[in-house]
């Protein structure tokens, strides 16, 4: 799963068609979040993490926690790609009765580690993780996604206080800060900057990244990895909606899908012309 810049950065193109299938399918789910997060899951699952798709609690895999967990159609075209189920199930995203619900299920998605969706929990979730595998001495790191909206709740800063309390320094934490929320600009909203200071006065050790450069991302969490006595945080700068522009830095598609008429102009933007004119046709 060591791949190169290139196919990390092809595969995330991959996975951005993937996800606006899915949700063209679905006519349901969150479009922006997920977009503006995949390049940071495709290099946690096609280049960073330890984990087996054919033994989905092999016990030397690393946890992934995906805190913001309306943005499930990004972990679930990863863990199609990875093998952990098959590609067609994408297409089953939000039925009644897929294992593919609008939020990670652990308890009927292969891949999933915890069932996610309330924010502001699931930095709680990841810390219990990452205390647990300490406690039994295992290497494995947990690796938690969240986004800037996230942060007003007031449960990730008690979180963030325990994992610096507790030198977690086997837990990661990416924030996906692309500055929009359901209701508009986060900064409107209930501002959250300096979303880097706050981090650091709580006693991680913070790094700041561009959230679309896969170098970058690559830089970051092996700069993690050999972090010690303290949690990481990784505040990465991401477009929400990356990819297709017509959807960039809109609130309006935080929570819609494309419609019969913007899925070809999507999948055109993303290079699937052929797609497109198989669409259109």
């Amino acid at each position: 799963m060591n791949e190169t810049i290139a196919q990390l950065e092809e595969k995330a193109r991959n996975l951005r068609v993937a996800v606006v299938k899915a949700l063209h399918k679905s006519q349901s789910g969150h479009t922006g979040g997920s977009l503006s997060a995949i390049d940071m899951v495709t290099v946690l699952y096609f280049h960073t993490m330890r984990h087996d798709s054919a033994n989905p609690r092999w016990e030397g895999r690393d946890r992934f926690v995906l805190c913001k967990g309306h943005a499930a159609p990004a972990q679930y075209v990863a863990l199609a790609e990875a093998g952990y189920f098959p590609r067609e199930d994408l297409m089953m995203l939000r039925r009644l009765g897929s294992h593919l619900q609008g939020h990670p299920d652990s308890k009927v998605t292969p891949g999933v580690e915890v069932c996610t969706g309330s924010l502001g929990q699931g930095l709680s979730m990841a810390n219990g993780m990452a205390l647990g595998l300490r406690l039994d001495g295992k290497e494995n790191r947990v690796y938690a996604l969240l986004g800037d909206g996230e942060l007003q709740e007031g449960q990730v800063w008690e979180a963030a206080m325990a994992a610096s309390h507790y030198r977690l320094d086997n837990l990661c934490a990416l924030i996906d800060c692309n500055g929009l929320q359901i209701d508009g600009e986060v900064a409107r909203v209930m501002g959250v900057e300096s979303v880097p200071d706050k981090f650091r006065a709580f006693g991680w050790h913070v790094l700041e990244i561009d959230g679309h450069d896969i170098g970058a991302i690559i830089a970051a969490l092996s700069q993690a990895k050999v972090t010690k006595g303290q949690p990481t945080a990784i505040v990465a700068r991401t477009v929400k909606g990356k990819g297709v522009s017509f959807f960039e830095n809109k609130a309006s598609y935080h929570g819609v899908p494309p419609s019969d008429e913007e899925l070809p102009r999507a999948l055109e933007c993303l290079g699937c012309f052929e797609d497109c004119e198989k669409i259109s046709h």
